[in-house]
């Protein structure tokens, strides 16, 4: 269950504006140095601010930047009751839960698992591989081996719930591949989507990011969607900001969303600015392929300011200030 301790609500102003902004007064100060700035995490989805909470007690006790989106990315993926991430997520149309997995620090280090299964924390695999092999992406059969091979546990992803729905579903189950057959009513909630994404930067300056999900319920077996491809579900830049997306994967990856957003910060966007151009550039391209499919970006720039913009109205995101209070944000959206 997401942790609400500690986390606030905007006023309908806020909703209406789409504001950024509130209870961030301490995060940064107008001309201050990079260096100066508070610690500060965010993160996709009503259930971010539990990550976060995870993530700023990490920091709390020593832990690195990259410590803290680790741990935070950790709670959805071990919580069975989020169905879209982890242990509990809902399984391909064959029956089988896959997990995909990113993160990224900013001084070039990234590892990613991807369609990998019988191991609950496909971030922390990531993590292995960013910092155990020579390579950045690990898939499959092999992404298992490797998990097991390093220590992590085999265990059953797929609880009751999750075959439960997963068998209501073949009822009727169409195996067209189409790519939003996951999408329920209403849509551009937090029921129509499939990753957590967490961001963060802490007083050094320092920035980092991961990105963790079990796809599209009842994808065709062996998809992979942007979550853990570098670029378009999770981007970080040194001295400009990161980036992470959520929604629908591949109109993501048909951008290289994520890096999109984070090139538009390095040539002067402010993160919420840089968010819309990547939203409209898909409603651009994609036209009415992209009707009732949502799609959000989540951002965080060099000085801790973070920003958010989505197709659909119902993207959240949660922002932890360096006193560790949680404020959730609706993102602005491109259709109401």
């Amino acid at each position: 269950m997401t942790d609400q301790t500690n986390v606030l609500r905007p006023s309908r102003r806020t909703l209406i504006g789409g504001a950024t902004a509130l209870g961030l007064a301490s995060a940064t100060r107008a001309g201050a140095a990079v260096a100066d700035a508070p610690a500060l995490l965010v993160s996709t989805w009503d259930f971010g601010a539990a990550a976060n909470k995870a993530g700023f007690a990490r920091l709390s006790v020593g832990g690195s930047i990259l410590d803290a989106v680790e741990a935070g990315a950790r709670v959805p993926e071990a919580d069975p009751e989020v169905h879209t991430v982890g242990l509990g997520g809902y399984p391909d149309r064959d029956g089988r839960v896959t997990l995909d997995a990113v993160i990224m620090d900013d001084k070039g280090g990234v590892g990613a698992v991807a369609a990998m299964e019988d191991v609950v924390h496909a971030v922390s695999v990531a993590r292995a591989v960013m910092e155990k092999t020579p390579h950045t992406l690990l898939v499959g059969d092999g992404a298992t081996q490797f998990a097991l091979a390093n220590g992590f546990e085999k265990a059953k992803l797929l609880t009751p719930d999750a075959e439960k729905a997963w068998r209501d579903w073949l009822k009727t189950a169409n195996y067209t591949p189409v790519a939003n057959i996951e999408n329920r009513k209403p849509l551009g909630d937090a029921r129509d989507h499939d990753t957590i994404g967490i961001l963060g930067r802490d007083g050094n300056g320092n920035l980092a990011g991961a990105c963790t999900t079990s796809g599209m319920a009842f994808k065709m077996h062996g998809r992979v969607g942007d979550s853990p491809q570098v670029g378009c579900g999770l981007y970080v830049e040194a001295g400009v900001g990161a980036a992470t997306s959520s929604g629908l994967g591949e109109e993501v990856t048909r951008t290289a969303g994520s890096a999109r957003v984070v090139a538009s910060m390095r040539a002067g966007m402010d993160p919420t600015a840089a968010c819309r151009e990547a939203v409209m550039h898909i409603a651009k391209l994609r036209g009415d392929a992209i009707r009732d499919v949502q799609v959000g970006f989540l951002a965080i720039d060099r000085n801790g300011c973070p920003g958010a913009f989505a197709l659909m109205a119902g993207f959240t995101y949660a922002v932890t200030d360096a006193q560790g209070r949680t404020v959730m944000h609706p993102a602005a959206s491109l259709q109401a």
